[in-house]
């Protein structure tokens, strides 16, 4: 039996979301679906501790989240937005950016550049970050998440600035990375086919409610 790392009871946050039961399995590749506007973005938030709901309580690892340290839990709990941020400097800059905050020393080059590929970006890593477009500014982001060898991978659209094909790559790239190295993945996607593609578990939010829940695994 699986019991869940993420437990939500009774949650509620302002007049955005109220959720009575929500399960995360550890290993597991979760999405969140639904129209915009309906809540989805907010339940990421409330995993990664960027915010509290205002009732109820939310349970990782058995433990109420309140009572955990966020920055402690931000740094094995990563969150990707949908508009990442991207640093002054270089490629290599905003890759390591995280490794130089925590004063860990940073992956080599050659890790970055296929790590990089495995992304389908073509672009060096001198190369000035401020000069990408939307779509590659989303896979350095997500390439910067991932090199962090976080426990938690929360992902919000990732694929929003891509075209299909490349939107297709970096799913299969995310997924695959995640479920070889024990990850455990929580995903907010506009397209239901890719949920269905990839997820072990659906859920369906519309004005702040889970209106489905399916088991895909």
């Amino acid at each position: 039996m699986t019991y869940p790392l993420f437990y939500f009871q009774n949650v509620a946050y302002q007049r955005i979301l109220s959720i009575d039961k929500m399960e995360i399995n550890p290993y597991e590749v979760t999405c969140i679906v639904g129209e915009s506007g309906g809540g989805k973005s907010t339940i990421l938030k409330l995993l990664n501790k960027s915010i509290s709901p205002t009732k109820g309580t939310i349970y990782y690892h058995d433990k109420d989240l309140a009572d955990v340290d966020s920055i402690t839990h931000r740094r094995k709990v990563l969150y990707l937005s949908q508009k990442p941020y991207m640093f002054k400097g270089t490629i290599k800059d905003n890759l390591i950016v995280g490794f130089n905050m925590q004063g860990i020393t940073p992956p080599k080059d050659e890790t970055l550049e296929a790590l990089l590929d495995k992304l389908k970006l073509k672009k060096r890593l001198n190369d000035d970050a401020q000069y990408l477009s939307g779509g590659e500014a989303q896979r350095v982001a997500l390439a910067r998440l991932l090199l962090l060898d976080g426990d938690v991978y929360l992902l919000d659209e990732p694929s929003s600035a891509l075209d299909d094909k490349s939107a297709g790559i970096i799913f299969e790239t995310i997924v695959d990375f995640s479920l070889k190295h024990q990850k455990t993945l929580v995903m907010i996607t506009h397209t239901k086919a890719i949920a269905n593609q990839y997820a072990h578990k659906i859920y369906t939010i519309d004005q702040g409610h889970i209106s489905k829940e399916e088991d895909n695994g």
